[in-house]
């Protein structure tokens, strides 16, 4: 038997897109679940993507990953969200197609070489301090690296009113014996919260009536492979709750795990369920629900908005007060899973465990909430395992800001990726992620041929129109439509003014063109370049700070000029950098002087 580089244990999101990462890079990957068929499974809503998370999606696809390319395959229809806003803060969305992504998802494992074992894993193998492997109920798997992604499984708990069954979700068990291992690490664990809505027989929905929501007409991929989608596609729906839901939900709130005392766990503050939406927004008429598709041929419909724990008899009753679900059955009732999480600053920022080398953890297991947050965690939880030294930073991808939070701040609860996180979002746009990551997957070894071609065409495509629109001067007379003091610029300096577009630049300088991909890439940065060049100071000022290493294991209690309370703050974030320390909530500028002066102190020492 081939011996194994990197074990994968949990074949969700994270999982696989730690399994092929860590085999894009040459290693030889087992990836351990409870069952193939659960390979991809959207636990879920069935769609990838929106604001934030589609960066997130675009990201991983830059360095080659397989999120953004088995949602192109399986989406049913495309959005693009924010479009009347800016560049920097628009998200693509795809509703997809639960068993195309699935297969999809499958199929790109299993183009990769991952070999995948149908096993529990029970227990950590650990040698010398170090993780080198896992038991599992078919045996020991030994390996110079473990990537955990548990998912909702560890130590999960469902609820449904006063119903409790232990699992990860519905029909599946808990991983109740890994649960166990772990806290007999004497890890930081903690107890947080995801929930669903029932699913709804869609042949049971009055369509008529209801607000149409389609899809765009032409579809923002994921995916820089994906040309065109021969998937068919579909609308979704909008209905609202009403007085009488609200009135249904109030009435039967006693019988609610959370709002009984029965769910320890911490939910997610921007996707709450029902029944917290009309406890805590009771001046609201009414809650938008999204009625979604969860497949070309599949009947089931997933009302976005309506996720609940509430008893059977309550969800029953609540539906049919929405209207359009007046004779809506549900054929799976919505419910809460309750499930362990290790605190994050646990962890460095390549995502393997300070106090167990070998062991990386990825996805819900560090306190997030989403596909698209778990993709990009297995990512570099795989690279890493794999021997690929990539710390992602704030500067340069969603993927470095979300890493960064996680590892710095911990999480209180579950952690979701918005733009508005992001410091310098002007520069981190979905459209520019392939120019920005891609060369960086080309150094590491994790790009294949294919993308590697794409990229150096289209990123020499950018080259040329933007150096084609830097040196072409214009006129102002050339377009009279536009307001100006009526001078010469460039093409690049017209872009900025309002309602200049690229027909119109186009109209004064015919012989231009190129890709409307690339168009939008090159006319954003122009428009954007002023505002990035601001923060160009502020982003060397970050990098220079993250270069500068703050030792493992430092004793900041013995660091002249730091006050108790700094020191304790230090301390419990374990900073791996200067940077980083000056992210740590409460840090003052005077202890960042202090552990500085220290620092260099310590590297004269050195040298």
């Amino acid at each position: 038997m081939t011996p194994i580089d990197v074990i994968v244990v949990g074949a969700g999101h994270a999982g696989c897109e730690a399994a092929c990462a860590a085999a894009r890079l040459g290693a030889h990957v087992a990836l351990v679940t409870f069952s193939k068929d659960n390979i991809g499974q959207m636990s879920c809503n069935p769609a990838i993507g929106g604001l934030g998370k589609g960066h997130l999606v675009r990201e991983v696809d830059a360095m080659d990953g397989i999120m953004g390319r088995a949602a192109d395959q399986a989406g049913i229809q495309f959005r693009l969200l924010n479009r009347s806003r800016g560049p920097a803060v628009q998200g693509p969305r795809a509703q997809a197609d639960r068993r195309l992504y699935a297969r999809g998802v499958r199929d790109l494992v299993a183009q990769t070489g991952v070999s995948v074992v149908e096993a529990e894993v029970t227990d950590l193998i650990v040698e010398g301090g170090k993780c080198r492997g896992v038991e599992t109920s078919v045996g020991p798997i030994r390996g110079a690296a473990v990537v955990l992604t548990s998912g909702t499984f560890l130590g999960g708990i469902l609820h449904i009113g006063e119903e409790q069954t232990a699992g990860g979700r519905v029909g599946e068990l808990g991983a109740s014996r890994l649960s166990d291992r772990l806290r007999a690490l004497s890890l930081p664990i903690g107890r947080l919260k995801t929930g669903t809505p029932p699913r709804l027989d869609a042949r049971t929905i009055d369509w008529a009536g209801l607000e149409i929501q389609p899809g765009d007409s032409e579809p923002s991929f994921f995916s820089s492979l994906t040309i065109m989608t021969s998937t068919p596609q579909v609308d979704c729906y909008i209905t609202r709750t009403t007085q009488a839901t609200h009135d249904v939900i109030r009435s039967a709130i006693h019988r609610s795990p959370m709002y009984a005392g029965r769910i320890e766990g911490v939910g997610p503050r921007y996707c709450p369920s029902v029944e917290d939406k009309v406890m805590r927004f009771g001046d609201r008429d009414g809650h938008q629900i999204f009625l979604e598709p969860e497949g070309l041929n599949d009947r089931l419909i997933y009302p976005n908005g309506i996720s609940t724990s509430l008893p059977r008899d309550v969800q029953e009753a609540l539906v049919r007060t929405i209207p359009g679900l007046d004779q809506a059955q549900i054929v799976q009732h919505g419910y809460a899973v309750e499930y362990d999480h290790v605190d994050p600053r646990a962890l460095d920022s390549t995502l393997q465990l300070k106090a167990l080398p070998g062991l990386w953890l990825a996805g819900q297991i560090n306190g997030t909430t989403g596909y698209e947050e778990a993709a990009a965690q297995g990512l570099v939880a795989g690279l890493n395992a794999a021997g690929a030294r990539w710390v992602p930073d704030r500067t340069s991808s969603y993927i470095g800001v979300m890493v960064d939070d996680l590892v710095t701040h911990g999480v209180s609860e579950p952690y979701r990726m918005f733009t508005s996180r992001a410091e310098f979002r002007l520069r981190l746009r979905a459209d520019n992620s392939d120019l920005r990551l891609t060369g960086t997957g080309l150094d590491l070894g994790c790009v294949g041929h294919e993308r590697a071609s794409v990229f150096r065409g289209r990123s020499a495509e950018v080259a040329r129109l933007s150096r084609e629109l830097k040196e072409t001067q214009l006129p102002a007379s050339s377009l009279p439509t536009v307001r100006s003091d009526g001078a010469t610029r460039t093409l690049w300096e017209w872009a900025r003014f309002p309602g200049v577009d690229w027909n119109m630049l186009q109209a004064a300088r015919p012989q231009l063109e190129a890709a409307p991909d690339v168009v939008e890439t090159v006319l954003t940065d122009a428009r954007y370049a002023v505002y990035v060049e601001r923060q160009d100071s502020d982003v060397a000022r970050l990098r220079r700070d993250d270069s500068v290493i703050v030792p493992r294991g430092t004793d900041f209690a013995g660091i002249p000029g730091l006050s108790n309370e700094m020191a304790e703050r230090l301390l419990k974030a374990q900073p791996e950098t200067l940077g980083q320390a000056s992210r740590v909530r409460g840090i003052s500028p005077a202890a960042l002087t202090a552990l500085l002066a220290w620092l260099r102190r310590q590297q004269d020492v050195a040298a």
